[in-house]
């Protein structure tokens, strides 16, 4: 089965010793593809530079748990990053309202910024959306965000119509997904998929159109069943790829295609 991992954040220190043997395990697993995407400043340089030397992609970002630290010259730094031809989206950015690790309004500051960069960039945004449980003020509002951002309109172009944002792994109600999906926005599923509180991804999963559906893992974090709990690794997103060919009641191997047409849709072919 061919196989994607947009969102592995390899350049963490829990892969500072073995990154390039961590990428080599998911290679013969069948990834073709990898982003390692940026949490901040530093992070997403680190991202950027590995991504040279294993033959991935990376992208550039500063996430909503340190948008209330990342000063001026951090975010001119980001839109250089930003610009290189080998950073081929915006982000990891959004809104955690969750932990609440930020302020929200230096949180949806940021998001804006990322918003707006990643628009006059063409490039997609990769959003992370997280509410308390039962609550979901941080999707209803990053859903007013993207709408006044343009997303949705024709004023928003991208190159070969990739969409111009992507919800990385899923969480929420099903009705935020659809609007999502309204907007142009691509959907991930990741381990998160199998968490208690998480049903409602199966029945995202199953709406969500052909050409606009994504898998990934989060690596370190949210370990699926039966892979590591002490690390989550890019081969195992095989796991996710599985379950959701449950889901679609779609033969696997067809849908590796398809996860692999929308990697490269989304984000560029090499």
């Amino acid at each position: 089965m061919r196989l994607i991992d947009p969102h592995a954040h390899l350049q963490a220190d829990a892969f500072a010793s073995d990154a390039a043997e961590v990428a080599a395990a998911a290679r013969l697993a069948g990834v073709e593809r990898l982003l390692l995407p940026g949490w901040d400043l530093d992070s997403s340089r680190a991202g950027v530079a590995l991504a040279r030397e294993l033959g991935a992609d990376a992208s550039a970002g500063i996430h909503p748990h340190v948008a209330g630290e990342a000063d001026e010259d951090a975010w001119a730094a980001i839109v250089e990053l930003a610009r290189q031809p080998a950073v081929v989206a915006v982000g990891e950015t959004g809104l955690d309202y969750d932990r609440g690790f930020s302020p929200r309004e230096a949180q949806l500051l940021n998001l804006r910024r990322h918003l707006q960069l990643g628009r006059r960039l063409a490039k997609p945004v990769i959003l992370h959306c997280r509410s308390k449980p039962g609550e979901r003020d941080a999707q209803d509002d990053l859903l007013r965000e993207l709408i006044a951002a343009g997303a949705g309109s024709a004023d928003w172009a991208t190159n070969d119509g990739r969409p111009p944002a992507l919800l990385h792994s899923f969480s929420g109600p099903v009705d935020y997904a659809e609007r999502a999906l309204e907007l142009g926005l691509a959907i991930s599923f990741s381990g998160l998929a199998f968490r208690r509180g998480e049903e409602s991804s199966a029945d995202v999963a199953r709406l969500v159109p052909d050409g606009l559906l994504l898998i990934e893992t989060d690596s370190p974090y949210l370990s699926p069943p039966g892979a590591s709990r002490r690390r989550n690794e890019p081969q195992w997103v095989r796991i996710t790829a599985l379950w959701l060919s449950e889901q679609r009641e779609a033969a696997p191997d067809r849908l590796g295609e398809l996860l692999v047409a929308n990697y490269e849709r989304t984000f560029g072919r090499r």
